[in-house]
């Protein structure tokens, strides 16, 4: 037996009541049976929109996908979305139907589904509906395109990277025939808007099996990236690595904290290695200013995908400074604190925790970023390292006679400076007295 939520139930009571078919279907069947509580309630049914419209004519509803057989009914605030038995027509856009057909057959309905797994239906009285194999998917951890593939990924493309994101979020394998229609219809997610890919692209590495789905799927990545099409494979000829450019991608965005930023900085952190490496006369390889050149690469993807000014900031600035050394020292991480900030330069230190869990494990030392880390907490915690912390202002200036602008600015920073190579204490009076002598 299935669990459904009282709402959900409730509108399905509803339309059975009146004599229409009706079951939850995709991807909220899929999770139960996953024991996972589904997010929201999806529900499909052979009464027409206006059928609906007029067995829910006394509860409030929202018809904005009504065109499309969608209706919205709103329960104690928990909003359920029924839609109608549907046969899409001809995708012109590689993304929407230009128009549906409603129908009373819900095998009509299941088979313009996506993939297996997301094409079952459930209720109480007939139980599970599988028509395509998708509860032996599930069982068996896989992720099938329903019918051909190839047709399925034409009529709308952003398919494929719900693919591999299904791959991540879920854990599941790629069926081989759906693999091979999703690289043979990968440039066709040139067709699907900035914001979805932006969107899927985010799930996907936030999922459990993040690294998996990168290497299998750097195909369809490098669609987004063409970078990742090169670094499959690419020798970095350097002790510090113990894998090519691809997995150590992979394994280093696994290895952070599952924080969107994080993890996008560290997909895009090396993508510059495959136009700045050469090797010296030993054999050895390098890749100077790759940073610089993974920060190029990704300030243009994050523009081109849209992505908001925080992570367009955060991203641009982390790849770029992903290889800065930060010394185990006490005055040097209050410097770098000061520069970067404290939100910033903890981010740093997951960027290069990640960066060497992806690296040879006989040559890192984990433990030199950790207490790095616990060095900078202590300070953030205790210390002054910022002008927000300096315990006199501007105005504390200007009452001891120092009132131009510039001034003001300089004898701060100049106290600023003293207190962090531990020259000067941050105690009011003490930096009055030190700031009428720099003056």
């Amino acid at each position: 037996m299935i669990a459904i939520s009282a709402n959900a139930k409730k509108a399905i009571s509803e339309l059975n009541k009146h004599g229409y078919e009706t079951y939850l279907v995709g991807g909220c069947v899929r999770d139960m049976l996953m024991g996972i509580e589904p997010h929201d309630y999806d529900i499909t049914t052979s009464a027409s929109p206006d059928e609906m419209k007029e067995v829910f004519k006394n509860e409030r509803v929202i018809e904005t996908g009504i065109k499309h057989g969608t209706l919205t009914v709103i329960y104690d605030g928990e909003p359920i979305e029924i839609t109608t038995y549907r046969i899409d027509g001809e995708y012109k856009d590689n993304r929407h139907p230009a128009s549906v057909e409603f129908t009373r057959n819900l095998s009509d309905d299941l088979s313009r589904r996506d993939f297996t797994v997301n094409a079952l239906a459930y209720n109480e009285r007939d139980g599970i509906i599988d028509l395509f194999g998708g509860r032996s998917d599930i069982e068996n951890h896989i992720i099938r395109a329903v019918g051909d593939a190839k047709t399925r990924f034409t009529e709308d493309a952003l398919r494929i990277f719900r693919a591999a994101r299904f791959s991540s979020t879920l854990g599941f394998e790629i069926e081989q025939e759906t693999k091979k229609a999703m690289i043979e219809c990968a440039h066709l997610l040139n067709n699907i808007s900035a914001e979805r890919i932006n969107t899927e692209l985010t799930k996907l590495l936030l999922g459990k099996n993040v690294k998996n789905a990168i290497i299998e799927n750097y195909e369809v990545l490098g669609v987004l990236i063409p970078e990742y099409l090169k670094m499959k494979g690419f020798d970095q000829k350097n002790k510090w690595h113990i894998y090519d450019i691809l997995t150590h991608t992979a394994v280093a965005v696994e290895a952070s904290l599952k924080v969107p930023h994080i993890r996008l900085a560290l997909l895009l952190h090396d993508t510059g290695k495959v136009h700045t490496f050469f090797t010296d006369e030993n054999g050895v390889g390098h890749f100077w200013g790759h940073n610089e050149k993974s920060a190029e690469i990704a300030r243009d993807f994050l523009n081109k995908y849209k992505y908001d000014n925080f992570t367009k900031d955060a991203v641009y600035s982390l790849v770029k400074i992903h290889d800065t050394p930060i010394q185990e020292d006490k005055g040097f991480i209050k410097k770098r604190l000061n520069r970067l900030g404290a939100d910033r330069f903890f981010d740093l230190i997951e960027i290069q925790r990640a960066d060497n869990k992806a690296q040879n494990p006989e040559l890192v030392n984990l433990q030199r970023i950790d207490n790095i880390e616990k060095m900078a907490r202590e300070i953030v915690r205790e210390e002054c390292f910022s002008l927000a912390s300096l315990k006199v202002n501007g105005k504390d200036l200007i009452s001891i006679g120092i009132t131009e602008g510039k001034k003001i600015g300089y004898v701060l920073n100049a106290l600023l400076d003293e207190v962090i190579e531990d020259k000067l204490k941050n105690e009011r009076e003490e930096l009055l007295k030190r700031a009428k002598e720099i003056k």
